[in-house]
């Protein structure tokens, strides 16, 4: 199985974490236990119906250094891409230790491997802060509220808000376009249409990217995305008067 073109479905991931678990036991033996929270994609992968791919596996890893060895067998055997399970979440700016306090318990493979993932409101919490509107950080936003309402078991803004001040301590590492985001699409409820919408918003957004890195190579940064975007909405708006 390979993930470069068609990714991780749930079925195929939890196939990579058990084949995981198995080649770290065979390495470490049962003495040290291994841990992984999933993180972002792979988190509300395995947690709802509405995500059906990520392309990365995020996790945090709290292992012994069998764990680098088992990781890159199992990624050959498997025909994953380099770092197919890595630890790059922990360099942006959504991260923080504290989400290992609010992370719940998943699976445990082989007897020596536990996962856990994030829960519903520190997703969304994470989701906020890092606001990229290309690619699925409103979509799962919208897809989380969505289930959640659907179960009977809704989430509002108060649940949001503890969450964002227990993981960042308040809302100033959340941007003015996230915060309105969440308040507007909590007012508006209808989260059905709303997932359609930013979900296709994403993709859009995510296909101008690819454009201008195409036409342009290396100009394309973290700090003028938003300047690109902004930029190309405004040249449409302007073939549509």
């Amino acid at each position: 199985m390979s993930s470069d073109s068609t990714g991780f479905t749930k079925e195929n991931l939890d196939r990579c974490l058990a084949a995981l678990g198995k080649e770290f036991r065979k390495r470490n033996g049962m003495a040290m236990p291994a841990e992984l929270v999933l993180i972002g994609g792979a988190a509300v992968l395995e947690n709802y119906g509405f995500r059906e791919i990520t392309y990365d596996v995020d996790a945090i890893i709290q292992a012994s250094s069998a764990m680098k060895e088992a990781v890159n067998h199992v990624g050959d055997a498997l025909g994953l891409p380099n770092g197919w399970l890595n630890m790059d979440f922990v360099r942006t700016t959504s991260y923080t230790p504290k989400l290992l306090e609010h992370s719940v318990y998943y699976r445990t493979f082989s007897n020596i491997l536990t996962v856990r993932t994030i829960r519903a409101e520190y997703l969304i919490a994470m989701k906020l802060v890092a606001g990229r509107s290309y690619k699925n950080d409103w979509s799962d936003v919208v897809g989380i509220l969505m289930e959640h309402k659907e179960y009977g078991d809704p989430i509002g803004m108060e649940q949001i808000d503890k969450a964002i001040h227990k993981l960042y301590g308040g809302w100033d590492s959340v941007s003015q376009d996230s915060r309105e985001f969440i308040e507007d699409v909590l007012t508006d409820g209808n989260y059905v249409v709303l997932y359609k919408y930013y979900r296709e918003e994403e993709k859009m957004n995510k296909a101008i990217l690819l454009n201008f890195d195409q036409n342009y190579p290396d100009r394309l940064k973290g700090e003028n995305i938003n300047d690109i975007l902004q930029a190309a909405r405004a040249k449409k708006q302007r073939k549509e008067q």
